[in-house]
């Protein structure tokens, strides 16, 4: 027999073979068709309820960045507006209601009343005071 010939006829039964015993590997355990598309449909719901839950995550971060952004925004206005700090560079920036004041200050009394008037602005849970107390420096 020619070996050419032979060759023509095993390989395609070699891969025949392999290609009907594909199906006998991807089985798991046994399991029946019935149980395996069942399987299926319990993974899609679990990824359908991870899709709802990470979309509603999304929705709660982006609401309470807006909501904290409003609250920088009247903190800034209502120290805009204060005859006692107005004047001053003081940095505000919230992060789920808190608020936290940078920046230098005169004394601690303009320090305290910086908080003060934070601490009484719609939203504020709770002020986070880093102002920095400087002495002016003489030039003289």
């Amino acid at each position: 027999m020619n070996i050419k010939y032979s060759l023509k006829l095993v390989v395609p039964a070699v891969l025949l073979g392999v290609a009907m015993s594909i199906p006998a590997f991807a089985q798991d355990d046994n399991m029946s068709a019935s149980d395996s598309m069942h399987s299926a449909g319990k993974n899609i719901e679990q990824a359908g309820s991870d899709t709802a839950a990470a979309a509603k995550d999304v929705y709660h971060g982006s609401k309470r960045a807006v909501e904290d952004a409003a609250i920088t925004a009247k903190v800034k206005s209502a120290l805009h507006n204060d005859q006692t700090v107005g004047g001053l560079d003081i940095h505000v920036s919230t992060t789920t209601g808190v608020v936290t004041l940078q920046g230098q200050v005169s004394s601690r009394e303009v320090a305290s009343h910086a908080e003060d008037v934070a601490a009484h602005t719609a939203g504020v849970s709770r002020v986070n005071n880093q102002l920095m107390v400087v002495s002016a420096v003489r030039t003289d």
